[in-house]
């Protein structure tokens, strides 16, 4: 008998006369992707490629990938047995506000917390370029762009590159919680779970020293997600002249904990020292 290490019993190598590479996974079978892959979870950070340059190649990739009949006929299942997404689609809200708009809050109220941030860095509202959504995947797409930077403020995610692991971790469990159907739910946490491993694989392999802040702001994303109303299809708009405390109260945000991750996020991305004290792993 031929002594098979542990790690490789029941390997089976497969044979194909393919001269390329095969196989059932949609996602390894594309080399874009693959590539992509590589470059986002082992490089260092660097001037020359921000991390929303990252996202921008990826969006084509991913939409190259879908199935987007099979995921509209999911969403015609799902409006079916879940009134609330079957109201958000027929209510069919979309904002128009600019960065001007916010200009009227009070600085300590979701709107006015909102414009400080934009206006202090240079930042635009809405990330992907407008397009009236001709499909349900679409408008779902366009409203979480355009509440992106409310999920920031709202789940204690700092506008920096850790703070950014918070809206992600909400999103991978809250769409989870108020989507019956996991392979829908799946489809419309591709951008966070792919976003998401940027952060994490390339803080242990390069920036170690600012780990536990990473593992921090996943576990404050996840308990927010979990503890919370489903944000994602609440109407953000009608809550923008409310200090944060009651904006949250409001949109059933529970769990939050604003965290100053700025040092952190700065280190990560190489442009600024190590922070002087990283914070602390929660337990599980």
């Amino acid at each position: 008998m031929v002594d098979v290490p542990y790690l490789a019993r029941g390997w089976m190598p497969v044979e194909t006369p393919s001269s390329v590479l095969v196989s059932s996974s949609k996602y390894l079978n594309n080399p874009a992707l693959r590539e992509w892959l590589a470059m986002i979870l082992l490089r260092r950070n660097g001037p020359d490629m921000p991390p929303q340059a990252e996202m921008h190649e990826f969006l084509p990739i991913l939409e190259s990938l879908r199935d987007h009949d099979r995921i509209e006929a999911m969403f015609d299942q799902e409006r079916r047995e879940n009134p609330a997404l079957d109201a958000w689609f027929k209510e069919g809200f979309v904002s128009t506000y600019t960065i001007e708009d916010f200009s009227k809050y009070a600085p300590e109220s979701l709107g006015g917390i909102l414009y400080t941030q934009m206006t202090r860095g240079a930042y635009e509202l809405q990330i992907v370029p407008w397009s009236e959504p001709k499909t349900q995947l679409q408008f779902y797409n366009l409203r979480s762009g355009q509440t992106h930077d409310f999920e920031h403020i709202l789940t204690g995610g700092g506008f920096n590159f850790m703070g950014e692991l918070v809206p992600y971790w909400y999103r991978l469990t809250n769409v989870f919680k108020f989507i019956r159907n996991p392979e829908l739910a799946a489809e419309l946490s591709m951008i966070q779970i792919f976003g998401s491993l940027r952060y994490t694989v390339r803080t242990m392999l390069h920036y170690p020293h600012v780990w536990p802040t990473c593992v921090n702001a996943i576990q404050r994303g996840m308990r927010v997600g979990q503890q919370s109303d489903a944000l994602f299809l609440a109407r953000l708009e009608d809550h923008f002249h409310l200090p944060l405390n009651e904006a949250r109260a409001a949109l059933g945000v529970r769990g939050a904990v604003d965290v100053d991750t700025d040092e952190a996020g700065a280190f990560w991305a190489e442009r600024g020292p190590l922070p002087a004290s990283p914070l602390a792993m929660e337990p599980a």
